[in-house]
């Protein structure tokens, strides 16, 4: 079960959540689908994307249960990352997790991300 990742400003999913779907960012309303990342993708785009944001979330998604919807499509450097052409369905988010800020400045990811990864580190 592949997992894929969601950052979130706290207050978009508390509507998501009361919506009973995830319709998007304003970036991914402009982009026209639902940005996500990998697990070896996701402290970079917090830092280059959410640098300094504070009361975000990490939402981990099944990327199976969402179809065709879901592409991999090159971005930055040419890596693949996972793009939805729909709504997200909430069935398919296995956790939400706070993403706090650190003493360091950097978001602190939870303990199921490989030490590598949580330091912003290679994978």
């Amino acid at each position: 079960m592949p997992l894929i990742y969601k950052i979130c400003p706290r207050e978009l999913w508390r509507d998501a959540e009361a919506l009973g779907r995830f319709t998007g960012a304003p970036v991914d309303h402009a982009d026209g689908y639902i940005h996500f990342s990998t697990a070896d993708q996701a402290v970079e785009t917090a830092a280059r994307h959410f640098a300094g944001a504070d009361d975000l979330v990490l939402v981990s998604v099944e990327a199976d249960a969402l179809g065709p919807a879901l592409r991999y499509e090159p971005s930055r450097g040419g890596a693949l990352f996972p793009h939805l052409y729909a709504d997200l369905p909430l069935t398919a988010v296995r956790a939400v997790v706070d993403l706090p800020l650190g003493a360091d400045g950097r978001h602190v990811f939870p303990h199921v991300f490989p030490d590598a990864l949580r330091a912003g580190g290679p994978a």
